[in-house]
């Protein structure tokens, strides 16, 4: 384990110095495939996303999948430090991606390298450490899912999906619906009484964002968030707006689907209304699966989370779990404590051990 843990600390250094945004992770991503075949491993590449299986792979058996994401957002202009210099201090590391989700991948690799060759395991491993999750974007997991059919993989019964969360249980997710509004006016000269204006309009509809409620209220994620993020309208001053472009984030709980959702919306506010995706849907875990009840012999405690995460792609039970903590995630001076790392990949280990073995 002590072996482990120091191999996690040195991966994750050369994770920091390695720059990985989204959509250009093809370096790190060559990292850690080298990482994993240095130390035996058959490992697999689907453009910048790679994985590996346990060495008695049987695909008559369920499968847990152990994923993380290997991109990071770009740095914050509040940076005091080189975020892609990995530097140590008073038991912290820091680092652009050391929290989110460098951590994570470690501990989760370092996981499956505790279990990898075990003969006695209920369920298989695949380990697999993905791209683009920060921008939800198509080439990460889920176009590595397909891939997992296409290699006869079986059955993935559930997931461990490594974000911050101070190890703690993340058994909800709200879903994020992005939607882009056009209110439609008529343009007109701004010194006469002419046109319509569409800015006026717009703000109508973004009091009813701002004000509206929907019914149902989650125990876990609390209620549906609508936020207008981003207004544009007009290009010159002496010109009534015909146009008025506006944003909004609407985050979901699990009691509510995306259409019902946006048909509310739609029939209550004269903009039009189109949604981006409507593909980062809310998710929830029963409190009674397995590797939820293995987090509550372990004293974990659950919770919702309002942020989303490569959970929402996945077509079965998952669990997200992680060290570091999720307000940490994309500020500058980035940072894990080195005592998280470690604790982390105990109780990744514990975890799965209660799952795997009994």
């Amino acid at each position: 384990m002590e072996n482990l843990k120091q191999a996690s600390l040195e991966l994750l250094k050369q994770m920091i110095a390695t720059p990985s945004f989204s959509k250009e992770e093809s370096l790190v991503a060559d990292l850690i495939q080298g990482h994993l075949k240095n130390r035996g491993l058959d490992v697999q590449r689907f453009m910048n996303n790679v994985w590996a299986k346990n060495t008695h792979f049987d695909p008559k058996k369920p499968s847990i999948l152990l994923n993380s994401h290997l991109d990071t957002v770009k740095p914050s202009s509040g940076y005091t430090l080189d975020p892609f210099s990995p530097s140590l201090k008073d038991g912290k590391i820091y680092g652009l991606g050391s929290n989110d989700a460098g951590g994570s991948v470690v501990g989760l690799l370092s996981a499956f390298m505790y279990f990898k060759d075990r003969q006695d395991l209920k369920y298989n491993l695949i380990l697999a450490v993905t791209a683009e999750e920060e921008i939800s974007g198509p080439n990460g997991i889920e176009a590595l899912l397909p891939e997992f059919a296409k290699a006869q993989l079986g059955r993935i019964e559930c997931a461990l999906v490594g974000e911050p969360t101070g190890m703690q249980m993340a058994v909800a997710e709200k879903g994020l619906l992005v939607l882009d509004c056009i209110a439609k006016g008529r343009a007109g000269h701004a010194a006469r009484d002419e046109g319509d204006n569409a800015i006026y309009k717009a703000v109508k509809d973004i009091d009813w964002f701002r004000d509206y409620r929907f019914e149902k209220t989650s125990d876990l994620l609390g209620p549906n968030k609508m936020t207008v993020t981003i207004i544009q309208a007009g290009n010159q001053h002496n010109v009534v707006p015909r146009e008025c472009h506006f944003t909004v984030d609407v985050r979901v709980n699990e009691l509510y689907d995306f259409e019902g959702v946006l048909k509310t919306i739609q029939e209550k506010v004269s903009s039009e209304v189109k949604p981006r995706s409507v593909r980062i849907k809310s998710t929830s875990m029963s409190l009674d699966h397995p590797l939820v009840k293995a987090g509550f012999e372990l004293g974990r405690k659950h919770y919702g989370s309002p942020t989303t995460s490569d959970k929402a792609l996945m077509p079965f039970p998952a669990l997200k779990i992680g060290p570091g903590e999720s307000a940490r995630s994309h500020t500058a001076d980035e940072f894990i404590y080195i005592k998280e790392i470690e604790e982390g990949i105990e109780l990744y280990c514990a975890l799965l051990e209660k799952v795997l073995l009994t």
